[in-house]
């Protein structure tokens, strides 16, 4: 008798023991789970950006706001004679042309594009150009200090549109500009994925940027 009830007993510590190693086992395949999915949408952002990277430019985009970004973009667009060059929202288009062709490059190539009244507009406003054009990569100039707010709108604005670039700054004496700014504008940036809109009244409100 206490050798059926022993074995009965050892019957069900040993099925016990099963169920407790099998609810053990269930958040782990779960947690694989999620790590596989977490992986994958990791590795598909990943050759996205890295689609992006390998793109060669087929333009060179300046912004404007400074006269020294022109005269290092004409230096710059020399050792690549079969880029356009576009300027958004630079100087005037006189003083423009003449930095250019001082530095021997042909005003055909010249884009001089007025519509940007700000950073994050400088990117807005040639995303239908660019895309009208088939462009998808471009080497973007700008100063240094200015550079870490650009690469975040670019980010935002040309990455959405499945447009990518190469930063290329030109050195100055002036500090990086305050994170504020940078939040500022990637909040403006985001809108206009979203809406269409870029919020200059918040712009405006703050203070003037460039």
């Amino acid at each position: 008798m206490r050798s059926r009830r022993s074995i009965l007993s050892n019957r069900r510590s040993a099925y016990a023991a099963r169920y407790s190693r099998t609810n053990r086992r269930r958040p782990g395949v779960q947690q694989h789970f999620l790590n596989a999915v977490l992986i994958l949408l990791l590795l598909g952002i990943g050759i996205r950006t890295v689609e992006g990277v390998m793109r060669t430019p087929e333009a060179v985009l300046v912004l404007g706001g400074s006269v020294e970004r022109e005269a290092f973009a004409a230096q710059f667009a020399k050792e690549y004679p079969d880029l356009p060059i576009w300027i958004s929202s630079g100087s005037n288009p006189e003083y423009a042309e003449w930095v250019f062709l001082e530095a021997g490059i042909g005003t055909d190539r010249l884009h001089l594009d007025y519509q940007a009244t700000d950073t994050v507009t400088n990117f807005t406003t040639l995303v239908d150009p660019f895309k009208a054009r088939g462009i998808r990569s471009v080497y973007l100039i700008t100063s240094d200090y200015h550079m870490r707010r650009a690469k975040v709108i670019g980010e935002i604005v040309f990455g959405s549109q499945g447009i990518s670039f190469k930063p290329v700054a030109v050195p100055s004496q002036y500090s990086p500009e305050p994170w504020s700014k940078v939040f500022r504008d990637a909040v403006r940036s985001v809108s206009w994925v979203v809406t269409g809109r870029t919020g200059a009244s918040l712009a405006q409100t703050l203070h003037r940027d460039q």
